[in-house]
């Protein structure tokens, strides 16, 4: 609202209402007034939720051994992260951008189911929303931006393509005029553009819709996947919001320079136009996030909930398909892969030992951080434990905290890609 203000102001020469036109001075803006929201509504969101008994039950001791310290915490804390993350982009972002209405829309929707599960679990039943439900949500979400992004006019790129002059110089040229395109960028590789469509050339006229038809499915597998990572990730205090905010950082710095024509040429990137209102919509969530800490860190005075790691991991899915970084995400999101397929590995040993009638398990416990806080003979005498490691009990702090630092090494990784092929 705010943007539009401005440039209209701007056109009466008004003296710094011209500010209001650069990414820099919006996002950083941005990022600054979502912090103060988060900071200033956390306080009294939480006052809120001990008045109206909106609080975490005791968890099991068996997978939590500090769950009886956290035994009254207020949940629901994504509530607090959404509303500073919104707030700015509506006051700061030009919401006539396609991928600004996107992330808002997918912060809402996520949010919402985080909050009707948040919910079901404080008032009615402790295992809330049944899981067949989230994924439809989640599925319904992936759907709807996958389609957006093939039907909408709005959403084309201008593909990067490689020229050799006559002194042997390369130069970054790209095509006259942007173009709807389903390619994504290898990580690693030189030219590295991969075109969805390119795997159906043998179905000739039809290969275009089959093309855009399997994007539409990979985008919907990678909300799934991100915001059930993020949401397995949610366990320990500062855990899902530090790793998410890092992550976040990473993708604002891929989203700024896909929006920059003269740094997309320099990298050799692809230019997507418009993608510039991304860099303020992280901005803000990062900041609002941020904020988040200062309640959630360790000893947390709140936990976000579904509300938030749902909303977490869809914005974070959502954002790297827009970019088309997709295949960057196992590098962003390595903690959020990890969690979850320790999960998975965990499952299918159990149940490969349930067939041998003994109880096998691959980890101490899943997700994975969980291994990591288990007291020494806290696990039952008859379970076999395949990778018994540490054979201690770390402090939270120290888990969160090594998980953070594993954040910041892969997703710096994941920025030097577009350098490294």
């Amino acid at each position: 609202m705010l943007y539009y203000l401005f440039r209209y102001l701007a056109s009466f020469g008004i003296p710094g209402a011209h500010l209001w036109s650069y990414i820099s001075f919006r996002s950083i803006l941005t990022m600054v007034l979502s912090l103060v929201i988060s900071v200033w509504f956390g306080e009294w969101f939480i006052k809120w939720m001990r008045r109206h008994n909106g609080t975490e039950a005791q968890r099991d001791i068996e997978i939590d051994p500090y769950g009886v310290e956290k035994k009254g915490t207020p949940t629901m804390g994504g509530v607090i992260i959404i509303i500073a993350t919104v707030i700015p982009c509506l006051l700061l972002g030009r919401l006539r951008n396609i991928y600004m209405l996107l992330m808002i829309v997918s912060t809402l929707w996520l949010g919402f189911l985080g909050f009707v599960d948040d919910y079901i679990k404080l008032k009615k039943s402790k295992d809330g929303m049944r899981p067949i439900y989230k994924l439809l949500g989640q599925a319904a979400l992936g759907l709807c931006v996958g389609l957006t992004l093939w039907l909408s006019p709005d959403v084309v790129i201008r593909e990067n393509v490689r020229t050799v002059q006559e002194n042997h110089t390369e130069q970054v040229v790209y095509a006259s005029e942007p173009v709807k395109n389903t390619i994504t960028t290898i990580p690693f590789v030189k030219n590295n553009n991969l075109s969805y469509t390119g795997l159906f050339t043998s179905l000739g006229r039809y290969r275009t819709a089959a093309g855009w038809i399997f994007f539409v499915i990979v985008v919907t597998f990678v909300v799934m996947a991100v915001s059930n990572g993020a949401n397995l990730n949610d366990g320990m205090d500062g855990m899902c919001a530090g790793n998410s905010a890092i992550m976040v950082l990473a993708l604002a710095i891929l989203a700024y320079v896909s929006s920059h024509i003269g740094l997309s040429g320099y990298l050799n990137i692809m230019f997507i136009p418009g993608s510039e209102e991304l860099v303020i919509f992280l901005l803000a969530f990062m900041g609002a996030l941020v904020g988040f800490l200062w309640y959630n860190a360790y000893p947390a005075q709140v936990f976000m909930g579904d509300t938030g790691s749902l909303a977490i991991g869809g914005i974070i899915a959502v954002t790297a398909v827009i970019i088309h970084k997709e295949l960057l995400l196992p590098l962003i999101c390595f903690v959020f892969l990890c969690e979850s397929i320790s999960v998975l590995v965990q499952t299918g040993v159990a149940k490969a030992g349930n067939k041998r009638g003994e109880k096998w398990r691959f980890f101490k416990r899943a997700p994975i951080h969980d291994s990591f806080r288990i007291k020494p003979g806290q696990l039952p005498s008859d379970f076999r434990i395949l990778w018994n490691w540490p054979h201690g009990c770390w402090l939270e702090t120290k888990v969160t905290v090594r998980f953070w630092i594993i954040t910041i090494i892969m997703a710096a990784l994941a920025i030097v890609t577009l350098k490294i092929r």
